[in-house]
């Protein structure tokens, strides 16, 4: 993750958001869960830019998608009782895979955060892409 690449994958997901007509925040984080790259469009929402970051740091530290998390932590879920402080298991959050010789892991995620969960989806799998096709 380096962060011309971050700033391209949040331009992404900031276009798709304009095609969906919503106004976003997107944040991209490293391996770590540190913030590499953040935009909030104007009109976003008070909530977005930390709901953003925090799922990206969720899909990097749970290694899944938000969308697929939201399940795992309902009640029955493998997950259920997970604590709270500093995931956010709603749609909107990508991981990011990379072969590194040894197997796939998790180099960053994505976080998206301003519509509902299926346009935050659409931009962060928009944002994904970048990283896919780089």
């Amino acid at each position: 993750m380096n962060l011309e690449l971050a700033l391209r994958m949040t331009e992404a997901a900031v276009r798709q958001a304009v095609r969906e007509g919503v106004a976003i925040s997107v944040a991209v984080v490293d391996e770590g869960g540190h913030l590499v790259s953040f935009q909030r469009m104007e009109g976003a929402g008070i909530a977005g830019p930390a709901l953003a970051r925090g799922k990206a740091y969720t899909s990097v530290a749970l290694r899944g998608s938000t969308l697929e998390l939201a399940g795992r932590t309902a009640p029955g879920g493998d997950l259920h009782g997970l604590p709270r402080e500093g995931f956010v298991c709603v749609g909107g959050g990508v991981p990011l895979w990379a072969d590194h010789g040894e197997g796939w892991r998790v180099v960053g995620g994505i976080g998206v955060s301003g519509g509902t969960v299926t346009q935050d989806v659409a931009c962060a799998e928009a944002a994904a892409e970048v990283w896919r096709t780089r």
